[in-house]
């Protein structure tokens, strides 16, 4: 069985579009939404449309905890991680492929795909770099076996996850990247070109591409170098 968990801060925007893509699943599996004090109709909205959501009194400090509160009451033998404003073409044949590659490859522990803006809002822009960001992500987790993989999706075995202890809660950001680089000690990661995922692009439109370039290139050198994010607070965007 398949767990997806999705994590929430103030995704009711969001989250109704998100649960129903995944109706027409006719693979086994439960949804999670993981939700971090909302107070908007993020929480509402889930529980009508029947799906499991766990809440918290106190605000998580990283979305981190969301995804591990999330894949702590998962009984799927694995876990797929999706961001609210993620989406899927057709997700009997996106969870058929994932499924494929982990029979397929050799000591796979998790599987991403490529990321891009969703076509009718996506701008030149946004296409270019996302053209850039699934190669690197193809090369490092293809090629040269380091690992890296967005938040947006990423698919992982549940006894990988439990073995290396989930994602680290430290990190305010960067956790996504994080998980793939360690699950890669031990075993494999794949980042297949044909799992299209499509999301808003809201970070981006909100800072702008040159700020947000530099806020995820600063913390990716702090984490390499001190293993800690310089991002102190990860800011949900709507």
């Amino acid at each position: 069985m398949i767990s997806i968990v999705i994590p929430t801060f103030k995704e009711d925007k969001y989250i109704r579009d998100c649960i129903l893509q995944f109706r027409a699943l006719k693979i086994p599996h439960e949804i999670i939404v993981s939700d971090d004090g909302s107070k908007d109709t993020t929480v509402e909205i889930a529980r009508g449309l029947g799906v499991r959501v766990l809440t918290t009194e106190k605000k998580y400090a990283t979305i981190a905890m969301n995804r591990n509160a999330g894949a702590k009451v998962a009984t799927g033998d694995y876990l797929a991680f999706f961001d609210a404003d993620s989406r899927v073409m057709d997700v009997n044949s996106f969870f058929r492929l994932a499924l494929a590659d982990f029979v397929n490859i050799p000591n796979l522990c998790a599987v991403t795909g490529s990321f891009w803006v969703i076509p009718t809002i996506a701008s030149i822009t946004d296409r270019f770099i996302y053209t850039i960001f699934n190669v690197v992500h193809r090369i490092k987790n293809n090629v040269i076996h380091t690992g890296e993989a967005p938040g947006k999706f990423q698919m992982i075995r549940r006894d990988a996850f439990l073995r290396i202890g989930g994602f680290r809660e430290d990190l305010v950001s960067r956790e996504d990247a994080d998980i793939f680089q360690r699950l890669n000690r031990i075993g494999r990661t794949f980042a297949d070109k044909n799992l299209l995922v499509y999301h808003s692009g809201r970070r981006s439109k909100a800072l702008g591409w040159p700020k947000l370039l530099w806020i995820w290139m600063r913390d990716a050198f702090l984490v390499a170098i001190r293993g800690k994010s310089g991002s102190t607070e990860w800011v949900a965007h709507r």
